[in-house]
């Protein structure tokens, strides 16, 4: 089959695909007519699949007529609680929810992945299974899918996921070895002191006071403890204390986030964080505990795959169209999950269009992409999944 032939005939019917599920977006965990209309298509053009995975995922599965691996893909299917303020004839009709993070995108090109390889089964050595995943933007549908065994039966042997990027052109993609993406951890702190009178502060332990001495102490996790060549971030982004302006107060929360590349540094700056608090509020006689609530883990890319999509990209888009990422990125993907189990590879798509001002950032109410990315995340993700199949 000539892929690239192939594709430019689907484009068409994947725009408005895309557009379609634009038009509708669902928040994580109510995907369910997007859910539905994955199933529609997958079932007009006879492809196996399972639903209903997850709650509102689909997996749906292609068998070669030979023998071989199975390779996977994933595409995350959620959209945001963002208000969209272009003005698109597909603009989202569902008031302050919108794909303000290409979800839409990465649906179509992955029906689209679908659709062809579905075509070409009868010369396929092996199987490849796409995840339609839930709840990438919320609790983790990645980890669901993990853990109800779908990676399983036949097991995955190599995964694929992409993510559109509006700072780079449409054209061009962006790959990155090993540490891609941060792990992350929210957090809140709870001060506890004693209540009394302002008119008497002898009688109190203040939780505001010890709360500022935290917050100073916190500074030096980063700082004075991490590596300068190990990024960490540590955010402190939400304190709340108080019911009165002459009453001295005797709780305080804070709240926040932590945000590693490798899972030693995370025990450690989360084991280094409680010290801090402890110890700190001990010392002006309070009590200082923290909650940790687990995140995704760190994204790190298997190197022999990147190299496979390097090679794969620069021979459909030319080299000059692809870029190494210098440094990892501290926001986060639970495609993390897919890679703590399976050898594979996470990459940005670029979906920009300078000349049009289409810059804006993802997760922002002005984002718009350039549809021509479809074509190209079709072409990338299917022809690299078969070079996979025949490693």
């Amino acid at each position: 089959m000539d892929i690239e032939k192939r594709v430019d005939d689907l484009f068409g019917e994947l725009v408005d695909i895309r557009r379609d599920f634009h038009k509708y977006p669902e928040l994580s965990e109510e995907e369910y007519r997007t859910h539905e209309k994955i199933c529609e298509y997958l079932e007009k053009w006879e492809i196996e699949h399972i639903k209903n995975v997850a709650k509102t995922g689909v997996v749906a599965i292609i068998r070669g007529k030979k023998p071989g691996k199975t390779v996977g893909a994933r595409a995350d299917i959620d959209a945001l609680p963002i208000e969209e303020l272009n003005d698109l004839e597909f603009k989202s009709v569902n008031k302050g929810i919108m794909h303000a993070c290409g979800h839409d995108i990465h649906t179509a090109i992955h029906l689209g992945v679908a659709k062809i390889l579905k075509d070409m089964e009868d010369n396929i050595c092996g199987n490849i299974k796409i995840f339609f995943q839930p709840a990438e933007e919320t609790i983790g549908g990645a980890k669901q899918m993990i853990d109800e065994g779908y990676l399983q039966n036949p097991d995955v042997d190599y995964i694929l996921s992409l993510h559109v990027m509006p700072y780079l052109d449409v054209g061009k993609i962006q790959l990155k070895q090993g540490k891609m993406n941060a792990a992350t951890n929210e957090f809140s702190i709870k001060i506890k002191g004693k209540s009394s009178h302002a008119a008497y502060p002898e009688e109190s332990v203040d939780a505001i006071v010890i709360s500022g001495y935290i917050i100073t102490a916190l500074q030096s996790l980063v700082s004075r403890n991490i590596s300068p060549l190990n990024s960490v971030v540590l955010t402190l982004g939400k304190i709340n204390g108080g019911t009165k302006n002459n009453i001295i107060t005797d709780e305080v929360i804070i709240s926040g986030t932590l945000r590693t590349l490798d899972e030693d540094t995370r025990i450690f700056a989360k084991k280094r964080l409680k010290e801090i608090v402890e110890n700190t509020a001990n010392v002006y006689g309070g009590e200082g505990k923290v909650h940790f609530e687990e995140g995704y883990p760190a994204l790190i890319n298997n190197d022999e795959v990147v190299n496979i999509l390097q090679d794969t990209a620069e021979n459909l888009l030319g080299k000059d169209n692809v870029e190494f990422k210098e440094f990892p990125s501290m926001g986060a993907d639970d495609f993390s999950y897919f890679l703590e189990k399976v050898k594979g590879a996470y990459y940005n798509l670029g979906c920009g269009n300078k000349s049009k001002g289409w810059t804006a950032p993802i997760h922002n109410g002005n984002f718009i992409a350039d549809e021509e990315c479809i074509k190209v995340g079709v072409l990338l993700q299917t022809k690299a999944l078969l070079k996979l199949l025949n490693i």
